[in-house]
This record gives structure tokens, sequence and C-alpha cells, in this order.
């Protein structure tokens, strides 16, 4: 039975999923207790919250919204909305199975991602669900059901013929292979939409690097413009309704970096099957400082891929390289932008790892299309770079997103505060921390901050001598130096020996 309440706006933010603020009495007298939730509805508009209740912050007939809520919603204070409570949602019930080991169905994981993307189940019942991954693996059936009702909760982004795709499984720092391949695989002629998340584990994603060039924030059907005007894009997938739940799920596991692998699946493959590919490349570093360890959990990675792909009719294949170096000299959105124009325009001072690692990959799906003879995908890669045909791509491409086309790698700023660290002593670098440059780079506020992060004056193999420069800290004010400077006590991100 629905009840009517006056609006309170409380200026607080709470950084979580929707809350609400009744008065105590209120909440008792029509049977509502803290943690329940309610919809609220107003002038053709609702939303599902949160009950919390206060003694004195709301008063008798006032339920108050949160900061997130009404800025979000631009409801007028005073307002008068219909609350109800709202039963338990059944998805609750599919979580609590799941904690209890047993299986989901299809409709289980529909019900959960439904509700994810409405707003219905809270950031702790959210965490709840991920942390269920790490209790008990799924079964393939299973990740085919979640990949299933995550892409079909949201929007399904389809065109016609053969659609590519490459795609990273993150982790390793300067991994920005996509912004090189994209252009070359559109110069070559293939459709490529392709939607990044933002950063989980690592300082910078796909799509918090590109948007240092443009924006990356797009509705459905501007994405389908620009990739009729483009042949490509690179775009953030949580600005479009694609596998809504996906982006929730993120904003839980960002915190702790939490990604369990289960996740990382259904996440990579519900966008693919949202966005109607084909033909992917799945790009998957290996080694003990990457997000996979070791090529045994690579190798049951890579059956489970091959296993959605079929499922789902995709041709796929897994490029599983080891490695422990970063890709590139910059770590942190700007100083990666600033990494792959440098590529793509082939300037001198080009990172070769960076253009080489791309160049094998966009071979290989060159290869997979058929767009290339077996063994000559790499060659024609190479051709389209130096010919400044992908230089030309990738400038229809920012200029169809709204960027500046004509950007050169000197034009982007980097955070104002830096501090170079030089070798202690002379020999040759013979390992790099791959997760202690993570973490570094966040300290220094990567990616929220796109202009702070590390540049690698030196890499992987290179002879340095005593008090010769090895990296440079980019950040925006001098504590998040101080802070770095504090972490860096602890960890060391090139190991030199003899």
């Amino acid at each position: 039975m629905p009840y009517y309440l006056k609006i309170k706006k409380l200026d607080i933010e709470t950084g979580q999923s929707n809350i609400t603020l009744l008065n105590d009495d209120e909440a008792m007298r029509y049977g509502i207790r803290a943690g329940d939730k309610v919809k609220i509805s107003w002038q053709g508009q609702k939303i599902i919250a949160e009950a919390n209740t206060s003694h004195s912050r709301v008063q008798h007939g006032q339920i108050g919204l949160y900061k997130d809520i009404w800025a979000k919603t631009k409801i007028l204070d005073s307002t008068i909305v219909e609350v109800e409570f709202l039963e338990r949602a059944q998805s609750i019930q599919a979580i609590k199975k799941r904690l209890l080991g047993k299986k989901l169905t299809y409709k289980d994981f529909y019900q959960i991602f439904s509700d994810i993307s409405s707003g219905v189940l809270t950031r702790t019942e959210i965490t709840y669900f991920v942390a269920s991954s790490f209790i008990k693996s799924y079964s393939d059936q299973e990740l085919y059901y979640m990949v299933k009702a995550m892409a079909e909760t949201g929007e399904m982004l389809k065109f016609p013929g053969v659609v590519a795709d490459k795609h990273s499984v993150g982790g390793l720092a300067g991994n920005r292979t996509t912004m090189v391949a994209v252009p070359i695989l559109a110069a070559a002629g293939l459709v490529m939409p392709k939607t990044s998340s933002r950063a989980i584990t690592s300082p910078a994603g796909t799509a918090d690097t590109m948007e240092v060039l443009a924006p990356v924030a797009f509705a459905a059907e501007d994405v389908r413009k620009i990739v009729k005007k483009a042949g490509a894009c690179l775009v953030w997938g949580g600005g479009l309704n694609l596998a809504p739940a996906d982006d929730k799920i993120l904003e839980v596991s960002y915190p702790l970096s939490l990604e369990p692998y289960d996740k990382m699946l259904v996440s990579i493959m519900a966008k693919k099957v949202a966005t109607g590919v084909t033909h992917l490349i799945i790009d998957m570093p290996v080694g003990k400082t990457t997000k996979i360890p070791n090529m045994i959990i690579a190798k049951k990675l890579e059956k489970k891929f091959k296993y959605l792909a079929r499922r789902f009719g995709i041709k796929i294949k897994v490029v599983m390289i080891q490695t422990e170096d970063p890709v590139g000299m910059g770590v942190g959105p700007a100083l990666e932008a600033r990494d792959v124009l440098r590529v793509l325009q082939q300037k001198d001072n080009y990172p070769a790892d960076l253009a080489n690692k791309s160049i094998h990959l966009a071979g290989q799906l060159l290869e997979l299309t058929g767009k290339s003879k077996p063994h000559h995908g790499a060659k024609l890669a190479w051709q389209i770079l130096e010919s400044g045909a992908a230089w030309k791509k990738m400038q229809e491409i920012i200029k169809a997103q709204g960027g500046n086309s004509n950007i050169d790698p000197n034009d982007i700023v980097l955070a104002a505060c830096k501090k170079y660290y030089n070798a202690p002593k002379s020999g040759r670098i013979i390992f790099t921390d791959n997760k202690g440059l993570n973490t570094i780079a966040r300290i220094l506020g990567a990616p929220k901050d796109k202009l702070a992060g590390i540049y690698l004056n030196k890499e992987y193999g290179d002879h340095v001598k005593k008090g010769e420069r090895l990296f440079t800290l980019y950040a925006r004010t001098k504590e998040r130096i101080r802070l770095a400077d504090k972490a860096l006590e602890k960890i060391c991100i090139f190991k030199i020996g003899k």
C-alpha cells in the first residue's frame, strides 16, 4: 500500500547505491526497517532506494534524499512523492544460493543483473555477489548463462557483417595496444565498435587513455553514427546501456582491485555479445606480477574463452604472452596517450615495444578475419602503420568523437609536480615489478587524475650507470609525490643486477 511524503534534500553524498532517510517513528508505522527497499515515484519518474532511519534528521511527513539521488534526478525540495515498500528481491535469494555453493540458472542470473542495473540491489549486496565468485568457480554452463543474461539485460548494439574486436584482459602497465591496433584494423576495412571499461587493477584503461584525446561517453545511437562515419570507435562501455550491470559491479570491484577471473570473463564476453562481435582476439599478458600469474591459469582461461565464444558463434584466438615488462614508456592516462600518438605518428622516439605488440595482435586479427593470408598479417599491419593510414584513421575516430584530430604528443599536458628517480648502482635491469609500478601510479592519482603517472626512462634489459635516471613521477600535488616516495621505500620497481 503506497503512502505519500514530502522530499527533504540532504546535502550529503554517500557515494553508494541509492539511499533514502525516513523518520524512525514513521518508518516503524509503515513497517519499514533500515535496509528495506522502497520505491519512490513522482511525475512519471521512479527510483528504488535502500531505507535508513533517523530520529532527528527528517521529520514526520518527510523523506530525505541524499545528494547522490537529487543531483541525478533533479527533483525539487518539498516535492510530494509516492513511497511503496518492496518485498525482498528474488535476486537476494539467488545470491544466497550462490554463497551456499549451489548452481544458478539463467533466470537467477537475469534477475540478479536486472536488479543490479535498476538499483534494486545495494552496493553491499552486489559485493556479496562478486565475492561469491571466490567461494566456488562457476561451471561452463553458468558462465554461458551469465554472459547471456548480462548482455540481454541491456541494449544490444548490432552491426551488419564482420564485426572485429581486440581486447586485453588488463593488468599490465602501459599496455595500450588497443588504441594502436584499432585504427590499423579499421584502415584495413574492418568494422571496430570498440567499447572499453575504466581501469580496475591498473592505473589506466583504454577508455581512460582515449578520454585524453576525445570524449568517450556516448549513447548507443551516437556510437552507431561514429562507427558509420569512421568505421570504428574507442568509447567507454559504461556510457552506453550495454551490459549495464557490469559497470556497477566494477564500482564495487575497484576499491580493492578485486576482479575474480570468472567475473572478468563474463564482463569481456557480455560486451562482445552485446556489440555483435563475430571475430575476437584476446590479449592475455602472463607473468607473476601481472593479472594472470602463470600459464596454468592462462590455459584454463583460454579454454573458457573458447567455450563461450563457440556458444555465441564468435571466432576467437587467445594470444598468451609471457612477460613482466610494461608496454610503452608511460604509465597513466596522459602518459600512455602520448605513447600511442608517437607510435601512430611514427615519431623518432616512439616506444618500439608498444608498436611491435600492437602489430602482432593486429596481424592476428587480420588473419582471423581473412583480410590477410596466414602468416602475412603482421606485414600488412606494418604497411598500414608506416604508410600513415593508421594515423589518418585515428584522426577520423578522434574527430568523430569530438576531439582534436590534429593533436601532437607534445601537446599533451602532464601533472605539474614531478620527481626523478636515479639508479642506486650500475648494472642491467633484470626485473620489473609490474604490480609495484601500478601501485605507485595509483598512489600518484591515476587513473582518476589523468595527468598523473610514471614515465619509464629505462626498461627491462637496459644497462644503466649509477646516478642515471630510471623513472620520473608525475602528480598534481607535492603531497602525492611524498606519498609515492614513502611507498617506494618498500616497493622496488626495477631490480638491477650485474
